[in-house]
């Protein structure tokens, strides 16, 4: 058969991370006309039946919300070993009911070193994602995913949602144990017990280790109060700015191994007050070219499936 010019009816991407999962629909022209949000997922579920069945019941649900089925469909997921990419993009395909080839998985960070640099070939550019957790990679000139960071919550994730949210409270209740009601006159204490529903103990253990905790972007949520606090409080400012340094350590790593790169910022913790992303200028190399990706991760999956299911389509 010739090839052909016909445009896909649509393409979507999708964002799976541990706050929430978030998918958008490209059109043909590339526009976003369709997006929403499911339940969280992590591709840490993979290595076990349960958890494939949970990641399979909120793909299903996210389908099911869909206007219109997607030609293709491109997901970053956080925590998916490249071992596991292909058993989650068959659980995708099953839920979209498209065909297995039309369906790619990758880590949310290869996804959006792929999107940031579309047109760039490899061993161009480096991304640094800060979300729930943080992580900067580059793609080298074998179109190997090189890294720095991104070793969970447990271990590290420094400058990412989580870390912001544990590092304040330890501040909050540092401050109590040296002079206890010191929250009384402390708007980031009050911004993170207002969320959390209440300031004493009891409240805050109850969030942090009572049924619930283990998702961990209960906990990274608490970066919002965190923000909500920065303008009007030294120590919540004080923590973002330090959030901004340690990710301009993930990106230094990488500069100091692969040379100089652009870098491209992306995720949501950038959206939370601009001392984030001012820190993170401050301390790279002076003369670093350092650009936001100008749009969310799963606006770029959309637009990554909407350029695969173009190529499929052209040589079909």
């Amino acid at each position: 058969m010739p090839p052909t010019s016909q445009a896909p009816r649509c393409a979507l991407g999708i964002d799976v991370g541990g706050t929430a999962t978030r998918w958008a629909l490209a059109g043909p022209d590339g526009a976003i006309v369709a997006e929403g949000r499911a339940a969280p997922a992590s591709g840490l579920q993979m290595y076990g039946a349960d958890g494939r069945a949970a990641l399979a019941g909120v793909l299903g649900a996210l389908a099911a919300a869909l206007p219109q089925p997607p030609a293709a469909a491109a997901a970053g997921v956080s925590g998916l070993d490249a071992s596991q990419a292909a058993g989650f993009a068959a659980l995708l395909a099953g839920a979209l009911g498209i065909d297995a080839q039309a369906a790619q998985a990758t880590s949310d960070i290869e996804m959006l070193c792929l999107a940031a640099f579309v047109d760039a070939p490899p061993g161009t550019g480096i991304v640094l994602y800060a979300g729930t957790g943080s992580i900067a990679a580059l793609r080298d000139a074998r179109g190997v995913l090189q890294r720095a960071g991104g070793r969970g919550h447990l271990i590290d994730d420094a400058g990412g949602g989580h870390w912001i949210a544990r590092e304040a409270l330890a501040r909050v209740w540092r401050a109590e144990d040296e002079s206890p009601g010191a929250w009384h006159a402390s708007p980031l204490a009050q911004r993170l017990f207002a969320h959390i529903g209440g300031s004493d103990w009891a409240a805050t253990r109850q969030h942090v280790y009572g049924p619930g905790a283990g998702e961990r972007g209960r906990l990274g949520r608490l970066a919002l109060a965190v923000a909500e606090a920065a303008d009007t409080d030294a120590a919540a400012r004080s923590v973002l700015e330090d959030a901004g340094r340690e990710l301009a350590r993930l990106v230094r790593a990488l500069l100091r191994r692969h040379g100089a790169q652009p870098v491209v910022r992306a995720g949501r913790v950038f959206d939370l007050h601009p001392a984030v992303a001012d820190a993170l200028h401050a301390a790279l190399p002076a003369g670093t070219p350092l650009r936001a990706l100008g749009m969310p991760a799963q606006h770029a999956a959309a637009r990554l499936a909407l350029h695969m299911a173009t190529r499929r389509t052209s040589s079909a």
